[in-house]
């Protein structure tokens, strides 16, 4: 090179391998769109789904990021009406809500108290080995989160009630294994414990509603506290919490920071804030009284918490709270929609079933509803899947001679259990709440839903043969 021209450093521009998912899932759209054996709608309705479960999946940019393209290809591929139909949605609301509710909890200093009661019950023998204090902690608040499974009935609202508290006691310790750990614990511990009980889970609630509606039998709580409760609630749990600690755990017996836990008194914010969740309990307890949807108790929550003179927050608190998470909601739910209006779930179940032997064992049919349940889950929203997928089954199981209830209840395990935070509005609420990210909350699924399928579905299993 010539003396006195210019020259220009070359920097290196890092590799980052997500950015695949972009032209993987172009491709994979344009060969939904190419080669699908069915009607244009659907085929059409499939490729937006493709394109946008890559994307959820590779994350080369943001979920929400994501969630728009997905919200405008639906809006000019199909109608207006049709893209903006996840916003009308119930549970896309309790989630905005419930993200107030939790502003509200960690404002009001009531994760501070429930960590100090917690502490200064915890056996003093313990107290200077990190590593036995993360076991304590992991155990007795994973129990607590299913105990609060039975009382509200919405997985998300739990979340949303735990999170400032085990964000709170994550921070005894100065690793972030400890951290994640107790973070995730509990939170799946409610959530996927939440199968052994009818009022814990909103997909026990759908499908056993569907499936009375269908003509099967009313299932009643005990009935399904007790078939499910000790192996898909308690046992559940247990797995978790051993899933858990074999993943992230503290590996210094010092790794505790300081903490003051001299004093369990409450302060007049954090008894109003406990008082105001007691209400939403309440509410969220009985609605088999009222009917109501959870999003109204916890509308009530939010509305106490923030009202003039008796709330525990300022107003300016909404301008700080990250609602992205609601377009991401907005997209599952429309295009669940959409796939079920171009009648391509219809499709995909009764072409599943059709592969079921002609005279199948009860075994069987619940490894196979099991199956393409989670198979359905890949592609929609958990819930969404049930109110396709249900009376799918409910019309099988009566013309072939099948018991319906532990059809019902395999379902129901297989809508709580998944790998990607793109297949639950549960699992993309913990992602949204900024504590982990998108690889620890799938790694963290993935390993308890394949240890459910491995190590407690055959004992499931065997107890409905036992007794059905």
């Amino acid at each position: 090179m010539s003396e006195g021209l210019p020259t220009r450093a070359l920097t290196a521009v890092p590799f980052d391998p997500s950015w695949f998912a972009l032209p993987a899932g172009v491709l994979a759209a344009g060969g939904v769109l190419e080669f699908a054996p069915f009607a244009s709608d659907a085929a059409r309705m499939l490729a937006i789904t493709v394109f946008c479960v890559a994307l959820w999946i590779g994350t080369p940019v943001k979920p929400w990021f994501t969630a728009l393209v997905g919200i405008g290809l639906m809006g000019v591929g199909f109608s207006t009406e049709l893209a903006l139909f996840g916003f009308r949605s119930p549970a896309t609301w309790l989630v905005v809500v419930g993200l107030l509710i939790g502003e509200a909890a960690s404002e009001s200093g009531l994760a501070e108290l429930v960590e100090r009661i917690t502490l200064c019950r915890m056996p003093e023998r313990i107290t200077t080995d990190a590593i036995a204090v993360y076991r304590y902690l992991l155990v007795v608040l994973s129990l607590g989160s299913l105990a609060l499974a039975v009382l509200v009935p919405s997985s998300l609202v739990r979340v949303l009630i735990l999170a400032p508290i085990l964000k709170s006691l994550g921070d005894l310790f100065t690793e972030r294994s400890a951290k994640i750990g107790l973070f995730l614990g509990p939170l799946f511990a409610t959530y996927y414990g939440g199968s052994g009980f009818l009022t814990a889970s909103l997909a026990n609630i759908i499908v056993s509603g569907l499936v009375e509606s269908g003509g099967g039998p009313a299932i009643s709580w005990a009935q399904w506290a007790l078939f499910m409760s000790p192996v898909m609630g308690i046992g559940r749990v247990a797995l978790t919490v051993i899933v858990t600690y074999l993943l992230y755990r503290p590996s210094d017996s010092d790794a505790m920071s300081d903490a003051d836990i001299e004093t369990t008194v409450a302060s007049p914010s954090e008894r109003r804030m406990l008082g105001f969740l007691s209400v939403g309990v309440v509410i969220w307890a009985t609605d088999f009284i009222h009917g109501l949807h959870p999003l109204f108790g916890a509308v009530v929550v939010a509305l106490l918490a923030f009202a003039p003179r008796i709330g525990v927050i300022d107003h300016d608190a909404i301008g700080e709270t990250d609602f992205s998470i609601l377009f991401f909601l907005g997209a599952i739910f429309a295009i669940a929609e959409g796939l079920q209006r171009t009648n391509f779930t219809d499709l995909a179940a009764q072409s599943l079933l059709s592969y079921l032997p002609a005279d199948p064992s009860l075994p069987v049919v619940l490894v196979f509803v099991l199956g393409i349940s989670a198979g359905l889950a890949f592609l929609m929203e958990g819930l969404a899947v049930a109110s396709v997928i249900t009376p799918v089954f409910v019309s099988f199981a009566q013309s072939a001679g099948l018991p319906l209830v532990p059809i019902a209840m395999i379902e129901s395990v297989a809508l709580n259990a998944y790998f990607f935070p793109y297949q639950s509005a549960v699992l993309v609420g913990i992602l949204g709440l900024g504590v982990v990210d998108t690889v620890e909350l799938s790694r963290m699924a993935s390993i308890c839903t394949i240890a459910t399928y491995v190590v407690l579905l055959p004992i499931q299993i065997g107890i409905f043969v036992l007794f059905f």
